[in-house]
């Protein structure tokens, strides 16, 4: 085992990792736009003689899951990360899409969350193969779509036959870190509806933006229907991200000189394992209800799922909690201990990493044992996003062992 492990790591080598990594920033994949991403890397995965599916997860919209096949009858492992990125930001002190080392780090749009580590679960997956490893098991490289969506690409992946015997899913949670439990997350749009009139007789009109202030007002002083989590003490949570009104529906901006009379506005709602979407649903009702009762002029409504044009999550992602003691969680904790000589510095939970939802909650829920393992990095404020190169390397190298000794 010794020398096999070896093999596999000297299959590794940290400027091919690096100039993948720097590749996949230079294709913007925002949300709903990973098309391009995963056609340049199914064709780099063939290339690199892999069997390569490119699954259509919405008319237009794909992504790449890449298979090396074992000879049979062992298990089998998929190395899971998302290539959707997160919106840019302002404030950059260079292009973001052209990448940039300094201070050993690594720069650029989506690298952090995380096409590091879409990266590190390539080149683990390209180790195994070129040392020939005798697998048993499959190794399942699923590079998705529509994480910030909800999961709907790992959930259409396990709907359409890619699926696994365990998971690790490469978030960006640091080379040190273990992570087994974390937040459940969903969105929610919700309407104002008032009624324009012309500025001249305003008083006449319903101010759409005026209802939602109060709106806004009242739910993030609302109390959620909960049972405390010690180990996550800061949930449940909800962020206002997006505010819009104007005229109608579509929201026409022109002619702020009538009372607008119709204003949306988009909810992130983050919660432990004690609540559920319906809960929170019923939640959020009771409070703009409650408004409701005390001015008839109060109209709302709320808009869940959110339509798949807002480019939102379309489902309630549950929280969870894997037990530490899943084998394939002290797989990447041997695996760790191995390279490092040390226990994981986090391990279960890490605040405020446990805060952030991921594709866990569908692996999970499909019967997939699985835990968080990725190479760290940061951003300041949304800009100058980066990861430690260290970190991309160490879990590269072990990610590379836990497949090895999970498939073979």
């Amino acid at each position: 085992m010794s020398d096999l492990r070896d093999a596999v790591l000297s299959g590794i080598d940290d400027e091919e990792t690096v100039a993948l990594a720097k590749d996949l920033i230079r294709i913007p994949s925002f949300t709903t736009q990973e098309t391009p991403c995963a056609e340049w890397l199914a064709a780099y995965l063939r290339g690199q003689g892999l069997e390569v599916t490119v699954q259509e997860i919405e008319p237009g919209r794909k992504q790449t899951i890449a298979r090396l096949r074992g000879s049979g009858g062992g298990a089998s492992i998929m190395l899971n990360g998302h290539i959707d990125i997160d919106p840019l930001a302002g404030g950059w002190t260079r292009d973001p899409f052209d990448p940039w080392i300094s201070d050993g780090r690594l720069y650029g749009h989506g690298i952090y969350n995380m096409k590091a580590g879409v990266t590190a679960c390539i080149m683990a997956g390209l180790a195994l193969k070129r040392a020939g490893a005798p697998l048993r098991g499959d190794v399942v490289i699923a590079c998705v779509a529509a994480e910030l969506n909800s999961g709907i690409g790992t959930l259409h992946a396990l709907e359409h036959g890619q699926r696994a015997d365990m998971a690790v899913v490469a978030e960006p949670y640091g080379a040190r870190t273990i992570l087994t439990k974390h937040t459940g997350t969903m969105d929610v749009v919700i309407h104002t509806i008032g009624r324009a009139t012309h500025i001249s007789k305003k008083e006449q009109g319903v101010d759409a933006i005026g209802l939602m202030t109060r709106a806004i007002d009242a739910i993030n002083r609302m109390e959620l229907t909960h049972v405390h989590d010690p180990e996550l003490p800061g949930l449940p949570r909800l962020n206002v991200g997006s505010i819009i009104g104007g005229r109608g529906r579509e929201h026409n901006l022109r002619g702020a000189y009538t009372v607008s009379d119709f204003c949306t506005a988009y909810v992130n709602v983050r919660f432990n394992a004690s609540q559920t979407g319906e809960t929170v649903l019923a939640d959020i009702r009771r409070v703009l209800d409650g408004l409701a009762a005390a001015d008839p002029r109060f109209q709302y409504e709320i808009e869940f799922p959110p339509l798949p044009a807002r480019g939102l999550g379309r489902l309630a992602k549950a929280a969870v909690d894997v037990p530490k003691t899943e084998p394939i969680v002290q797989m990447v904790r041997r695996n760790l201990r191995h390279m490092t000589g040390a226990e994981p510095e986090h391990f279960g939970v890490r605040l405020p990493q446990s805060y952030a939802g991921n594709d866990t909650t569908h692996l999970w829920a499909a019967g997939i044992p699985c835990c968080l393992y990725g190479p760290g990095g940061g951003y300041t404020d949304y800009h100058d996003v980066h990861v430690e190169l260290a970190d991309l390397h160490l879990c590269t190298r072990v990610l590379a062992l836990t497949a090895l000794e999970a498939a073979l």
